[in-house]
Order: C-alpha cells, then sequence, then structure tokens
C-alpha cells in the first residue's frame, strides 16, 4: 500500500482497482476522430438537453484545462461553491459559465484545442500512481478516491460526452468492448453508494449482470456497516438484475429513467432490491 495512503480507511468495498491510464490516449484519438468527422451542422444539433455539440465540446475542454490546472499544475485559483452552494449546484454553475465564454470560439478552434490540450491530459493520467488518494467521487461516496477510481471516472465522462456528440450527429454507440468494458466497471462501483439506505440482513447479496462482450457481473452484499464490492459471489442472490449494456450505460449517465430500465431488465427474485439497484446513477446528477 502506497505510504500516502496508509492513514486512509481501506476502501476494499469500492471491488478491484480498475486501470484505465492505458484508455486515455486511444480515447482521445477516438474524440478527434469523431469532432472531425462531423459536418457544420452537426456543431449546432442538441447533444444534450441545453447543449449543442459546440457546447458539450467546450465542456470537454474546460474538464482538460481542470484537470492539468489542479492536478499537473498545482494551480489554486480556479472558482470555489458560493455560501450554501451544494457540490452539483456548484459544478452545474461553472460548466455553464465556461460553456457561455467558449461560444465565441469557432469548432475548428476548439478541435486544435482539443487536440493539444487532450495529448497533454492522456500523458498526465498515463503518469499517475493509481493508489494515491485524489479527488472525491462522489457518486461512489468516497472521498478522498483513489487515483484508479477518480481517473476511471474521468475516463467515463470523455467516453460518455463522445457518444453523445456521437448520438447528436446520428451515429450509435461505439462498442468497442476495449473502452465500453472499463466504462462500465467504473459505473458499476456506484453499486454500494446507491444501495447505502437499503437496510438487509448482512451477506444479502444483489448481483448486476451486463450480457455483451463488454459485460460482465457484479455482486454487491450487505454487511453491518455498508455494502460491498468486495464480497466473494453466492451461488444464488437475493436479486440478479440483467441488462444489456446499452441500457446499462444510459441508466447510468441519465440517458434513460429507472422506470425505463426496470422494464428492459430481466429480474430474478427481490423486486424491491432489483428496483434499488436500478436507481443507480454514476455522473454527478
Amino acid at each position: 500500500m502506497s505510504a500516502r495512503f496508509k492513514d486512509m480507511p481501506s476502501r476494499s468495498w469500492l471491488g478491484a482497482p480498475i486501470d484505465a491510464r492505458p484508455l486515455f490516449a486511444p480515447e482521445q484519438a477516438a474524440l478527434m476522430a469523431t469532432l472531425r468527422g462531423l459536418a457544420p451542422a452537426d456543431w449546432d444539433r442538441e447533444a444534450v438537453p441545453g447543449w449543442t455539440v459546440r457546447d458539450l465540446a467546450a465542456h470537454v475542454l474546460g474538464d482538460f484545462y481542470g484537470r492539468l490546472a489542479r492536478d499537473r499544475d498545482g494551480h489554486q485559483d480556479g472558482p470555489g461553491p458560493a455560501p450554501g452552494e451544494t457540490l452539483e449546484a456548484f459544478i452545474h454553475r461553472i460548466n455553464q459559465e465556461w460553456v457561455d465564454a467558449c461560444r465565441r470560439v469557432s469548432p475548428t478552434a476548439l478541435v486544435d484545442t482539443l487536440d493539444l490540450i487532450g495529448g497533454q491530459v492522456a500523458r498526465f493520467f498515463e503518469a499517475t500512481d493509481p493508489d494515491a488518494p485524489s479527488l472525491g467521487v462522489s457518486w461512489a461516496g468516497v472521498d478522498p478516491a483513489p487515483m484508479w477510481l477518480d481517473s476511471a471516472r474521468d475516463f467515463t465522462e470523455f467516453w460518455t460526452h463522445r457518444q453523445q456528440i456521437r448520438h447528436a450527429a446520428g451515429q450509435g454507440t461505439d462498442d468497442d468492448p476495449r473502452h465500453l468494458s472499463v466504462v462500465l466497471d467504473t459505473f458499476m462501483r456506484a453499486l454500494p453508494h446507491t444501495l447505502r439506505e437499503v437496510t438487509a440482513p448482512a451477506g444479502t447479496q444483489v448481483q448486476v449482470r451486463i450480457d455483451g462482450p463488454a459485460g460482465g457481473t457484479w455482486t454487491v452484499t450487505a454487511t453491518p456497516d455498508h455494502w460491498s464490492l468486495a464480497e466473494p459471489p453466492a451461488e444464488h442472490p437475493a436479486a440478479l438484475v440483467r441488462l444489456d449494456a446499452e441500457t446499462a450505460w444510459r441508466l447510468c449517465t441519465r440517458g434513460i429513467q429507472p422506470d425505463t430500465a426496470m422494464a428492459r431488465a430481466r429480474i430474478d427474485g427481490d423486486h424491491e432490491l432489483a428496483e434499488a439497484v436500478c436507481r443507480i446513477v454514476s455522473i454527478v446528477y
């Protein structure tokens, strides 16, 4: 264990570490290919509610700059929450302020800058210590988080925004399992936090099974103090929720709502536990 981590409580309940570091460079290349392939009209299409493709690309650039300034360069002069402002409200506010300021920037200039800065971000993550303490991940209920989870969280955000741009331009999800498998594995680390208010006897297990080449099975277990992804799976969980990969990632990013996911899921066992699982959110929402 890293010496810098020795005074922190165990994070074993988050499950086995994820190493997203080698994927930042290929994800950056995929983003650039997507943006350079857009037609002029695509930049004004709505990518997420209230934001065009150009707005979303500007938001990604803001994320790039923020990560480098804070963690690579030690820059401390960024904005902070207003008195009484929640984390979610603060993040949404500064994101909107950045996007508004970037509306004077042309798509061509955005792409050129994303190309330059995105490469630096990829190199930053490649050099990180996965066991070092880093930014909290609110949707996983951990602050500070180990760098492996913080970096995997950023990887999922970059990947998700690229899919939103693709969808706005009439393209389907890029289901390359090298990337999607890491995205889904990271999103499932929200399960213990999702179930934090669900009371169940110690040892109760719920499984989420995602079908397809990028999928897998995640087992979350009730312990006396919390839910955990660290316990070995039992043969017969109290509830089994089966989802396809498209439904799973859209649910975790609130591209669809829990009731839609429930309608698409195949459920065995305790329906209330399954409903609780389908309230999972793996973004700041």
